[in-house]
C-alpha cells in the first residue's frame, strides 16, 4: 500500500501512560530495542525530561508510530522513531517526522540531528527522501548508568 491509497491518516498526539505496552510492543516489532536498554526504563526516563516531546501516531484506532524528541537549546534530536512494519508505506513515517520537526521548531530549535545504526540502509533512504543528509561526524558514547543498576557504569 502506498501513501496515495485510502489508508487512514496518522493522528499524532502526546504519549499517555496507558500507551506504554503498545509502544514497547511497537519498538520490538520495529527492531528498535536492544538488550542493554530496558524499554520500560527508557519510557520512564523520557517522562521525566521534556515529556511533551514523546509523540505517538494512531491510524485506524491503533497505535502505529512513535518518536521521542528533545533538544538542549542548541540542537534537537529524535530517537525511537518507528512505524509498525504492517503500517509502513502509507506515509505515516513522513507525517510523524513532520510533526517532530514542527514540535521542535515551535520550541525554537534551529536544527535536528538523528542517529541511524550502521547498516540500516532502509532508514537512511527514508531520511534522505525527507531531505536529511549525512554529515561528517562520528558518534561516540559511554554509558553512565547501566539498566538494572542504580549506579554509574564507570568510575
Amino acid at each position: 500500500m502506498n501513501a496515495t491509497s485510502s489508508a487512514p491518516a496518522l493522528r499524532v498526539r502526546p504519549f499517555e501512560e496507558a500507551d506504554e505496552p503498545a509502544v514497547i510492543a511497537l519498538w520490538q516489532a520495529c527492531g528498535l530495542t536492544r538488550p542493554w536498554n530496558d524499554p520500560a526504563r527508557d519510557v520512564a526516563r523520557k517522562l521525566g525530561v521534556q515529556r511533551e516531546g514523546f509523540l505517538v501516531g494512531e491510524a485506524g484506532g491503533r497505535l502505529v508510530a512513535t518518536a521521542m524528541t528533545g533538544w538542549d537549546g542548541h540542537r534537537g534530536a529524535v530517537w525511537y522513531l518507528g512505524v509498525h512494519p504492517d503500517a509502513r508505506g502509507r506515509g505515516h513515517g513522513r507525517a510523524l517526522m513532520r510533526a517532530v520537526e514542527r514540535h521542535l521548531a515551535d520550541a525554537g530549535c534551529p536544527k535536528l540531528n538523528l542517529l541511524v545504526r550502521r547498516g540500516n540502509e532502509a532508514a537512511l533512504a527514508f531520511y534522505r527522501r525527507l531531505g536529511y543528509v549525512e554529515e561528517e561526524v562520528v558518534c561516540v558514547g559511554r554509558r553512565l548508568v547501566e539498566d538494572g543498576t542504580a549506579g554509574p557504569a564507570a568510575p
